[in-house]
Order: structure tokens, then sequence, then C-alpha cells
């Protein structure tokens, strides 16, 4: 079975709620290998009031959270039976299963939120040699410490002046020498 995007429908204002119960009921009951990912689909809006600049975080869509599953039987109840839950979208009830998102509508949403899942095909690992391509170590060589792949970022020691400096840079920033 492959894993899918699924609309939960919660109580509206029990977003995060929810997602934080589904993530310690996942943990708890071992469904890592079937429970992937909740995502409360969210935008960062700034709002300009008495002259001050606020920004926060609007829910996209009020009263849902999207969960990446494998739909079996226990997932199923274990997403339905968390407090906050009101069900599944796209379900007719009487115990017949949801239909999945399209992955069209998903990378949409992830897109949207700056969260997409870009499967980049990197040529550098951890240890090897890059060059900076941008910003002010431009054309520095540095070695790679960490590739951090949900945040598409790399950290990278570049040797300047006889002292070691660590910074954090896109993948498209660096290319393996």
């Amino acid at each position: 079975m492959e894993k899918n995007w699924y609309v939960v429908h919660t109580y509206s204002g029990y977003e995060n709620k929810v997602k934080a119960n589904l993530e310690k009921r996942v943990e708890t009951m071992g469904m890592q290998d079937k429970i992937f990912r909740v995502i409360i689909p969210e935008e960062q809006e700034t709002e300009i009031k008495d002259g001050r600049k606020k920004t926060y975080m609007r829910k996209t869509f009020p009263g849902y959270v999207l969960v990446e599953l494998v739909m079996t039987d226990d997932a199923w109840y274990v997403v339905r039976n968390t407090p906050g839950v009101t069900g599944f979208i796209g379900s007719s009830g009487g115990g017949v299963k949801p239909t999945p998102l399209l992955p069209e509508e998903v990378e949409s949403i992830l897109q949207q939120m700056g969260e997409n899942e870009a499967n980049v095909d990197l040529d550098f690992n951890v240890g090897d040699l890059v060059e900076v391509l941008e910003g002010p170590f431009a054309h520095f060589q540095g070695i790679v410490n960490e590739i951090i792949t949900d945040k598409g970022k790399v950290n990278v020691t570049v040797d300047m002046f006889g002292r070691e400096t660590r910074m954090e840079l896109d993948f498209d920033q660096v290319l393996k020498v």
C-alpha cells in the first residue's frame, strides 16, 4: 500500500490540539510506519494596526488538518478516534474509507505553505568539498557538515583567514568541487 494525504475534519479552533494529540498517539501506539506527517495548512499574514506591523499565521482551511498515511484499518482507527477529530473528508460514513487528495492538490497546498517537498537529487554528501556560489562567501570552498533535506538546507564549514566559519545555505547555493 502507498501513502497518501487525507483531509481530517476537526472542531474549529482545535487544529493545533488535534495535531499534537495525533502525533502523540502515533508515537505511543507505534504507528510511525503507517502515519507519517500531520500538517495544519496555514500561511503567514502581515497586518498593520495602530502604526505597528504584526505578523501572524492564518489557517488556510480552519477546522481541517492534513494527514499523510497508509490507509489501513489500524491507521484509520487511530486518526478517527483522536480527541477533537470529527471524521475524514471524502468518506460517506458507515465504515467507508475516505478518498485521498490528488497529488496536484497536495503539491499546491504545500507550495502555498512554503513546505514544498521538492525531491532534490543532491550531488554531494556529508564530508564532501563544495564551493559556495552566492552571498558574501561566494567562491569560497567548504566541507559539508550536515544536510537538512526537509528544509532544503546544507550546513557548510568554510575556512576564512584561518578560522572556521559555519553557515547554513540552500541546496542551490553550493556546488560540489
